[in-house]
């Protein structure tokens, strides 16, 4: 929907899922949005660079959120939240609003 807005949907998918999810990092986004890996990082550097996001360490792990101190903040995620509306429910279920795990399974830990 603002593929040709943004430049490319990988920046659209982003931008959607920090709004309904508040940080992310690269893999999980890469999975979740079904892009390849190295298509969410450019982005994210992309974004980052453009100084939409942040980036910060957490234990091992680049965590991506929106910038606070990003001038038009605001009107963005206004815009963000309308344009959000206007998207397919199924969509909007399978990748945005979906119950992920938020960080990182440790190295080696079971999963039961």
């Amino acid at each position: 929907m603002l593929k040709n807005l943004f430049g490319n949907s990988v920046i659209e998918k982003i931008l959607f899922y920090l709004l309904k999810n508040d940080k992310t990092y690269p893999s999980q986004l890469s999975r979740i949005v079904k892009t390849p890996l190295f298509s969410c990082q450019t982005a994210l550097e992309r974004l980052e660079k453009g100084g939409v996001v942040v980036s910060y360490m957490e234990g091992r792990t680049r965590l991506y959120q929106f910038n606070p101190r990003y001038p038009l903040l605001k009107e963005l995620t206004l815009f963000l939240e309308k344009a959000y509306t206007f998207l397919p429910e199924d969509l909007r279920r399978k990748y945005y609003e979906s119950p992920t795990r938020k960080r990182p399974r440790r190295k080696g830990k079971p999963l039961g």
